[in-house]
């Protein structure tokens, strides 16, 4: 039996230079050299490296540079005090990150990027709105890493804005097009460079920071809006990795133990961003902070001359990488979109077309915002969590609860196979959970919602958005055929094996 266009589902291509990878099995001599070949379509078993210990490292230095020390002035900003700061942030990054970390266990299983999985409860074209809301999140995120960058490097250095926002965007671009593995490796490099740089500053801190711990910027106090948007823009944070943290999973063996992808993930998304939001809570109340970039050189030069320049470009590095991270998952966004209606061959060329007009985009962008970053940054934060709670309510709660796991991964390339071209029960779902938010939004200086205001704008926006989504999919989902479902993924469980085989003799 071929397995060629078997429903509409066509095999990757040949394994020859799929991966760029140092572990690969079959990785030649230019593995340096080599864009990765995969994009959204399926990884066979052959091509599947790597292990999920470097999963936690991974995250850890994806939250390991000075936006994250951002998030933590958002609470002082408000007037919250150090200690209600910190609490709030670790409560908040905790919730965030255990959604982040259930999604990442789907990439090993399945072998498919994120937005490809949700498919199975969007629709094959349907998925489109739901990638409308993720592309507006990894551009927003660059955006905001652009000006918190290009701010606080002309705070430090004085170079131009316009030249730094332009080299940046370059070096996070290279990074997406060589793909997959490339990031993992300049992550795990930054990680090695960066983290001793964190620890000395933060004992140094913790006990000795001598002509420093003197001066109190603000004491601050208690107020339940401030701790409420606190614990908002720490869960968006990394709720916001929840579209793509599979994408980064996907090349894991298949067999990887869901728990232990979904304990590193978690450990290591959590960990570095709760040292940093508490150093960055301690940066605003104790020295009156209102750029990371800035505040961390000035505190690293107290430290002694010279240091803050190290710590300051090695988180300037990470952050980079980020920005690559998020071009990598835009560019995957877009050519899901674009396949969704009309079949996208997933090239080297496709991808490098896709992630230069996506670094336009995020330049142009950021070379027009003018205004305090802080506000900027939390805006662009509430808003990411607004759109992207109801989607991963809804796959969370499809995964599982309701298919548990069990998808037709041939299906999800076929526009009137087994999931549809519109996926009602998803899209009513994400519809009316988004909808159920809006009067309880909470966007300071754009649009208080009216039952936002009556609880004293407090944000709990994101709350009704992912149990209304969540109660209204279970329920459409109970008309789903169980039975039949049964009988696609026990069919296109042979067309997988059929095609692992056969890739991997050619291999």
């Amino acid at each position: 039996m071929s397995t060629d266009n078997v429903n509409g589902w066509a095999p990757p291509p040949p394994a020859s230079g799929t991966t760029d990878s140092a572990d690969a099995p079959g990785a030649k001599s230019g593995k340096w050299r080599k864009i990765e070949v995969r994009s959204i379509d399926y990884v066979p078993a052959h091509e599947r490296h790597g292990s999920v210990a470097g999963q936690g490292p991974f995250w850890f230095l994806g939250n390991f540079q000075f936006f994250t020390i951002a998030i933590g002035f958002v609470g002082p900003s408000m007037g919250l005090s150090l200690g209600y700061t910190i609490l709030s942030g670790v409560l908040g990054i905790l919730f965030g990150t255990l959604f982040m970390a259930f999604h990442a266990s789907q990439g090993a299983q399945l072998g498919l990027p994120q937005m490809i999985q949700s498919r199975a409860q969007f629709g094959y074209r349907g998925v489109v709105l739901i990638l409308i809301a993720t592309l507006f999140t990894f551009i927003g995120f660059n955006v905001v890493d652009t000006v918190l960058m290009a701010s606080g490097v002309k705070g430090i250095f004085g170079w131009s804005p316009t030249l730094v926002t332009i080299v940046t965007a370059l070096i996070a671009l290279a990074l997406a097009i060589y793909g997959h593995d490339w990031l993992h490796r300049v992550f795990k490099w930054l990680l090695v460079a960066s983290l001793p740089l964190y620890v000395l500053l933060t004992l140094w801190i913790m006990f000795g920071a001598v002509g420093v711990k003197a001066g109190v910027a603000h004491a601050g106090g208690f107020s339940l809006v401030a701790f409420a948007a606190q614990f908002a823009a720490s869960a968006s944070y990394n709720i916001t990795y929840a579209p793509y943290v599979s994408d980064y999973s996907r090349y894991l063996p298949r067999e990887t133990k869901p728990r232990a992808i979904i304990a590193a993930v978690f450990i290591g998304a959590s960990a570095s961003a709760i040292w940093l939001i508490a150093l960055g809570a301690w940066l605003a109340t104790r020295l009156g902070a209102s750029d990371g970039l800035v505040a961390l050189y000035d505190a690293g030069n107290a430290m002694f001359r010279g240091f803050g320049v190290l710590i300051s470009l090695a988180s300037v590095g990470a952050m980079v990488a980020t920005m690559g991270l998020n071009a990598y998952s835009a560019m995957l966004t877009v050519v899901t979109a674009v396949d969704s209606f009309k079949p996208v061959k997933p090239t080297s060329t496709v991808r490098v077309i896709t992630v230069l007009v996506l670094g336009l985009m995020w330049v142009v962008i950021s070379l027009s915002l003018s205004g305090n970053a802080i506000d900027i940054l939390f805006a662009a934060l509430t808003i990411m969590l607004y759109l992207l709670v109801p989607w991963t309510s809804v796959n969370l709660v499809d995964f599982f609860f309701v298919r548990r796991g069990h998808y037709a991964i041939t299906q999800l390339f076929t526009p009137n196979g087994l999931y549809g071209a519109w996926g009602a029960r998803g899209l009513i779902a994400y519809a009316v959970g988004f909808a159920s938010t809006v009067p309880f939004f909470v966007l300071p200086g754009i649009y208080t919602g009216p039952l936002a205001a009556r609880i004293g704008g407090v944000d709990v926006a994101w709350a009704v958005g992912l149990l209304v989504s969540a109660l209204v999919y279970l329920v459409l989902a109970r008309s789903i055929d169980a039975q039949g479902e049964r009988r696609a993924v026990l069919q296109s469980e042979r067309e997988i094996a059929l095609l692992d085989g056969a890739a991997g003799r050619s291999h």
